[in-house]
């Protein structure tokens, strides 16, 4: 078998799928993109697509290492993505060639089922608590909303009032029923989160999110070392190098990699025996579509260290179109009791809707996050 073509798709709301095709006609998908940055990802694709064309894609970890080192500039969150998306699209073609699900060529079952989280939005503490009330009646018990707005380096205690006064009340009309994750989303400096954390912690949330960028990841154990708050992060780094000098330093007790920015199914396999091997725990970042999430699911159930996973129906970036409007196979992703499923079809178990792709891939707007600035005019981090 070879590869004989791939195709990109861009979609709403900021996703993009890619189609890989065979000689023997066994289609595998993937999703590799950046938020914001999906042309720059689909050049990557092409570019790295010269070294697949003519290649059997059973060989997925030499086609990984050609992708990886054949070039001298190397890693990043724009060609990880991309290795991310063909990885698992080459998985999709493996399993379905040997007609197995994903999980079954990964050695199988650790688990039977695996709860998933869900976003909350919103700003004010009225609509976050109307959105939790709202996904309780389908079955979430367990939730992340934002931690806080913009912070400038050192700022006001409103602010931290304002960004503490939400968690309590929510603790306030829920107690104990629901978890939730506050995601700081990189946008605190280390002095700000100090005093965030500390004021936090009365109301016990289940983790802290990227408290600090990666870029700033020093400052994990030291944030650690103050507060019994699991501190969670991840999603920025995109190889299981990064990876190893954080969990060296110590400080995440929840590792958060990304399946379709940090090379796919084989490099996360890797990244997810790591933190086992360092006692910490496992939940892929997906904020994004379907067959991100597919990928997801594949090594939560057989990472022993997977806890949750997180998904995006209902996330207030999905503007245009929701996780499951390109798939066929909707009911293989219902969810009991806030748990997913092993997904039991052969490769990642995902029937893509391509006439709804090809359709829905004309004329896409490109999604850009917004462009936040401090009172001063100063660029704040989003």
């Amino acid at each position: 078998m070879k590869i004989t073509k791939l195709t990109t798709y861009r979609l709403p709301p900021r996703w993009m799928f890619l189609k890989m095709e065979t000689d023997d006609g066994v289609v595998g998908w993937g999703e590799p993109t950046v938020e914001g940055r999906t042309r720059t990802v689909e050049m990557a694709v092409h570019e790295l697509g010269e070294y697949l064309i003519g290649q059997d894609p059973a060989r997925i970890n030499d086609l990984w290492q050609v992708m990886y080192r054949s070039s001298f500039y190397r890693g990043g969150p724009v060609l990880m993505s991309a290795i991310a998306g063909i990885d698992q699209a080459l998985w999709d073609i493996k399993g379905k060639v040997l007609k197995a699900p994903v999980w079954q060529l990964l050695g199988g079952l650790v688990r039977d089922k695996i709860k998933a989280y869900s976003w909350i939005g919103g700003d004010r503490p009225a609509e976050v608590i109307a959105g939790i009330e709202n996904l309780r009646t389908i079955g979430f018990d367990t939730f992340k909303l934002n931690g806080c707005g913009e912070l400038e380096i050192i700022d006001t205690t409103r602010k931290v009032d304002t960004a503490v006064s939400v968690v309590a009340q929510i603790r306030e009309t829920f107690g104990y029923q629901i978890e939730f994750g506050l995601d700081f989303h990189g946008r605190v400096s280390a002095p700000m989160a100090k005093v965030l954390i500390h004021e936090l912690e009365p109301y016990r949330p289940l983790f802290i999110e990227e408290p600090v960028l990666a870029e700033q990841a020093e400052y994990y154990p030291r944030l650690a070392a103050q507060t019994h708050i699991p501190i969670a992060a991840g999603e920025r780094m995109f190889s299981r190098f990064e990876f190893k000098r954080v969990l060296e330093n110590g400080g995440v007790s929840i590792l958060q990699p990304d399946l379709s920015h940090a090379g796919g199914i084989t490099e996360c396999y890797k990244i997810a025996a790591m933190a086992e091997a360092y006692d910490i725990a496992l939940a892929p970042h997906c904020p994004l579509g379907p067959i991100a999430l597919a990928a997801c699911l594949h090594i939560d159930f057989v990472s022993r260290n997977a806890i949750f996973q997180e998904q995006s129906m209902g996330i207030h970036y999905n503007q245009g179109a929701e996780l499951l409007d390109f798939v066929r196979n909707k009911n293989d992703f219902n969810m009991a009791g806030g748990h997913f499923y092993p997904l039991t079809k052969p490769g990642l178990g995902i029937e893509i809707d391509e006439e709804q792709v090809i359709f829905r891939s004309q004329n896409v707007a490109d999604w850009r996050n917004p462009l936040w600035r401090h009172a001063d005019g100063s660029v704040a981090e989003w």
